[in-house]
This record gives structure tokens, C-alpha cells and sequence, in this order.
């Protein structure tokens, strides 16, 4: 990991999805993200943890102008991405990818896989013989054999079929890939394979991630730095050392007990935390800190007002009135 300037800067991000249409007027809508900042470094991996519904994959698509944010700046490179129109942003495509959760959904059937590796390169203008190396080269560098360059997505394995995505991936030698939750949908030897490939890729070239996922563990595996987001905002914010050895926001505690260790002794010794009732629908968010519902450091001021992300320590934020010493 290098220390150059930023790769990827997010302010204030927001996203709000409009509400339902009723008969006299529109329904509230959903503020799906709010207030998100971060930077990602080069050849960093940005871990963005958190529980289904918390806005980690709507930030994750507009990253990469798969959605239209609604607030909020976006900067690639130092360059103002976030509204910038296509023409625009055609030329910066493949500096920035993204990995998909499911990857049979995000390959097209009807094409071969040398056909679905090609087309990054075909949109970029190389001629033949380039793409033609290139994909090879590329089949090779996931762990595929070139034999498997004439078959079809339907018949490989799961895991076989998100190698084939991250080759796509990678096929422009982008300087950015967002991962979104790239190993949830495979079993639990497979995603180690496919992390392990992930790591060494950045090794060999030096690509920044930032990598989605709800699994804790796995996330630590791979990760620099680690953002927890709750409701649509960011919780904490920190070094992997300072988030998984010292966390210092309630709900960042919450998940990591959560997580299994390998220790059966130390697994039975622990204390879990359990939070109280369910996330609350982002539609109505409660007033004040969103988590204060679940938390059992609540108190009166987390009520009425919200938190602010702010430095706890010289390498970790948290928003937090009554932050782990």
C-alpha cells in the first residue's frame, strides 16, 4: 500500500430514493445514504461493513456512476466525477470497475467467456491481436486454463464464474475495483480462494478496493482500513488494528461478537453482545443518533442529537457520543 494521493474521494455523499405516489401527494422518501466521506489510497482495500439495508451497496454503485448521487461530491483522481455527464466519463471507465455479488447475473449467457473478457477491451478500441492476448493473459492470471475461454457461464461453479468477473474486471487494468459482497453467495472454502486471488492481484498490480461485505471475517482478511455504516451513515472508521482490537463504537462491538472464533474455549469464554430489536426502516429514521434505539449506552443526549464522525484517535473516527476509551 502506498501513501499518494487519494485514488477515490467521497464527501458527504447522499443518496435519497423518492417515495411511493399516492393519490393526493408522494410519499416521504428514503434517504438510503447520508453524509458518507472517506478516501481510498492507492492499492488500498477499503473495507465497507454493515448489516443488509445499511446502504453499504447503494454506496458501492454510485462510487462508480452506477447510480445518480443525490448529495454529496465524488472525486476520481482529484476530478470532480459525481454529475459529470457520459461523454465525460467514458474516458475515465476504465480506471474504475465493479464486482458483483451474484456473478452468473452479471454474465451475459449468450456470450462465451472470451467473448465477456474482450468486451471491456473492444470498448476501448485495442485491436484484435491486443484483446486476444490480453484476455489469456487474463484467464491465466485468475486461475483459469485457456480451454475455458470457449465455454459459456452456465458451465462453471460459482466460484469459477466470480473469477471470470474479476478478470472482466480487471481486463482495462483499472487503478479502482468496487467489490460488492463478491463472496457471499459462495461456500466457505470457495470464498477463501477467491479473497486469496484478490490479494495477490493487488500485490502483482497495485489496484485499490473497496471491498462490500456484511462478514466481519472475511473483511479483516483482506482489508487496510475498515468503515462500519449504520442506517446510511458511517459509525466508524479506522486502521483494521483499531477497528478489530479496539473498537470504539457500540454497534462496531456488536458485530464483531457476532463473529465466530476459531477458539472453541475462547468461543464459549466470550460475552456477545445482543442488540435490541430490529434496524429501524430508513424511511423513518429515529431522531438523534439512529443507533440509540439497539444501544445499551444510550443516553439522553443520543436521543436529540445526532453524532458527528469526528477523530478518536490519530488513525480512527467514530461518531459517538459515548465512544470505548
Amino acid at each position: 500500500m502506498t501513501t499518494d494521493t487519494a485514488v477515490l474521494s467521497v464527501r458527504d455523499l447522499g443518496m435519497t430514493f423518492p417515495g411511493p405516489r399516492g393519490v393526493l401527494r408522494r410519499a416521504p422518501g428514503v434517504r438510503a445514504v447520508d453524509g458518507v466521506s472517506f478516501d481510498v489510497r492507492p492499492g488500498e482495500t477499503l473495507g465497507l461493513v454493515g448489516e443488509s439495508g445499511c446502504g453499504k451497496s447503494t454506496t458501492g454503485r454510485m462510487l462508480v456512476r452506477l447510480l445518480d448521487p443525490t448529495a454529496g461530491q465524488v472525486s476520481f483522481r482529484g476530478q470532480d466525477i459525481t454529475r459529470a455527464p457520459q461523454r465525460q466519463l467514458r474516458p475515465l471507465r476504465s480506471k474504475f470497475q465493479m464486482i458483483f455479488q451474484d456473478p452468473f447475473a452479471s454474465l451475459n449467457p449468450r456470450k462465451t467467456v472470451q467473448q465477456i473478457i474482450a468486451a471491456p477491451l473492444r470498448a476501448q478500441g485495442a485491436s484484435p491481436s491486443t484483446i486476444r492476448e490480453e484476455v489469456r493473459d487474463l484467464i491465466r492470471l485468475v486461475g483459469l486454463a485457456p480451454e475455458h475461454l470457449e465455454r459459456y457461464p452456465h458451465q462453471f461453479s460459482g466460484g469459477q464464474a466470480q473469477r471470470i468477473g474479476i478478470a472482466r474486471a480487471l481486463a482495462t487494468r483499472p487503478e479502482l475495483v468496487v467489490a460488492d459482497e463478491p463472496v457471499s453467495a459462495l461456500d466457505v472454502s470457495i470464498q477463501a480462494q477467491i479473497v486469496g486471488l484478490m490479494e495477490r492481484l493487488q500485490a502483482e498490480l497495485g489496484v485499490a478496493y473497496v471491498f462490500i461485505a456484511h462478514d466481519l471475517a472475511v473483511v479483516k482478511h483482506l482489508s487496510h482500513r475498515v468503515a462500519v455504516m449504520y442506517l446510511g451513515r458511517i459509525v466508524e472508521l479506522g486502521d483494521r488494528a483499531d477497528v478489530y482490537e479496539r473498537p470504539a463504537h457500540p454497534y462496531t462491538k456488536a458485530l464483531l461478537s457476532a463473529v465466530p472464533l476459531p477458539d472453541p474455549a475462547a468461543e464459549r469464554a466470550r460475552e456477545r453482545i445482543v442488540l435490541l430489536g430490529d434496524p429501524p426502516s430508513p424511511a423513518s429514521p429515529p431522531p438523534g443518533c439512529t443507533f440509540h434505539p439497539r444501544c445499551p449506552k444510550a443516553q439522553a443526549v443520543c436521543r436529540t442529537e445526532a453524532p458527528v464522525l469526528a477523530p478518536d484517535t490519530p488513525t480512527r473516527q467514530v461518531a459517538c457520543h459515548f465512544p470505548e476509551a
